[in-house]
């Protein structure tokens, strides 16, 4: 057995079949017994997403004001989701884009450098934009938290009533990947929430993220878990959903401002209510995919024990690692 395939929790009947889905972009995938309904798409375009989400939401809305949380990406970076892909969906929900600050020195640490980062990217043409800590943090607890009992976010983040969190997968160097799980964690942290995170709860000040190199790996995805957690306690169910983009799938994350070159192909777009079912297929996906395509990226994963976030946020009962990929593809 591909000692890789093993390590993810795929056996090799498993990922042939995951990957047969993947192929044609319609079929079913079971993996476990019980778990969340993951839809797939190989359609990566303005239409597969409008498409995708359709298919979610099975002909509801999302209620109130809508905010779309997706990664603005580090100015000299290209791998960010592209303005042209995701208008139709953004403009659908009538939403607006929201984002967070940089708890790291770089042109998206301040408000004012973040907007022109935003604006340059595009995201301004396409919808209202807000950066929801402009005006600080608000605290959201969680009381299952062993790390994190109390989560900063963006002050904002009050005027919305539901949130769409557009993801787009890749690695990442801490984390091992970036998905839909730290894209409600870190991203919609505010810059002091993100230190928070990244420290395990032992600071909050800004301009000393080296501290952050300094903690543990498991410490630091339990904290996201948690955090992750507190925001979808606070929403409840029905107001909050996850779409994630697997193209462009470089090692690196968006907030880096030179990324890797992206080895593997890229996969399709996903949709689910369950960010743990959703991170997971996406994962197992790149498992499944060509194993020398997949080599960097699944060793980023590896050697970061990325999988962690998952295992914990589980064990919390954000979601399930147990899901069933239908594809919707005609």
């Amino acid at each position: 057995m591909d000692g890789a395939i093993s390590r993810c929790g795929l056996t090799e009947e498993d990922a042939a079949a995951l990957r047969t889905v993947a192929m044609a972009g319609k079929g079913a995938f079971t993996q476990g017994l019980e778990g969340a309904t993951v839809y797939f798409t190989r359609d990566i375009s303005s239409g597969g997403l409008t498409k995708i989400y359709g298919h979610l939401m099975q002909g509801r809305s999302l209620p109130g004001r809508v905010a779309v949380k997706l990664h603005s990406g580090e100015p000299g970076g290209q791998n960010y989701p592209a303005p042209a892909l995701i208008k139709d969906l953004v403009q659908s929900v009538s939403g607006t884009i929201v984002e967070c600050n940089t708890a790291y020195a770089g042109k998206r640490f301040n408000t004012a450098e973040h907007m022109v980062a935003l604006k340059e990217h595009g995201f301004t043409d396409i919808a209202p934009v807000d950066i929801m800590d402009e005006n600080g943090s608000i605290s959201l607890p969680f009381a299952r938290g062993t790390h994190i009992t109390e989560n900063y976010v963006g002050a904002h983040f009050a005027n919305y009533d539901s949130f769409v969190i557009l993801s787009h997968f890749k690695g990442h160097a801490m984390a091992g990947f970036g998905g839909a799980i730290k894209n409600v964690a870190i991203g919609i942290a505010s810059a002091e929430g993100k230190m928070w995170i990244h420290t395990g709860g032992e600071t909050r000040a800004l301009g000393k993220f080296i501290r952050c190199y300094k903690v543990k790996k498991e410490l630091f995805l339990e904290s996201m878990a948690e955090a992750a957690g507190s925001v979808v306690e606070k929403l409840g169910t029905g107001r909050i959903v996850y779409v994630s983009l697997m193209n462009n799938l470089s090692i690196d994350c968006d907030c880096n401002k030179n990324p890797a070159p992206a080895e593997l192909d890229d996969i399709g777009v996903l949709a689910s209510f369950d960010p743990v079912a959703l991170d997971r297929a996406c994962v197992d996906l790149v498992y499944a995919a060509d194993s020398e395509k997949s080599a960097s990226l699944r060793e980023r994963i590896e050697s970061r024990n990325g999988v962690h976030v998952l295992e914990h946020a589980e064990s919390l009962g954000i979601g399930r690692q147990q899901y069933t990929l239908v594809g919707i593809d005609a």
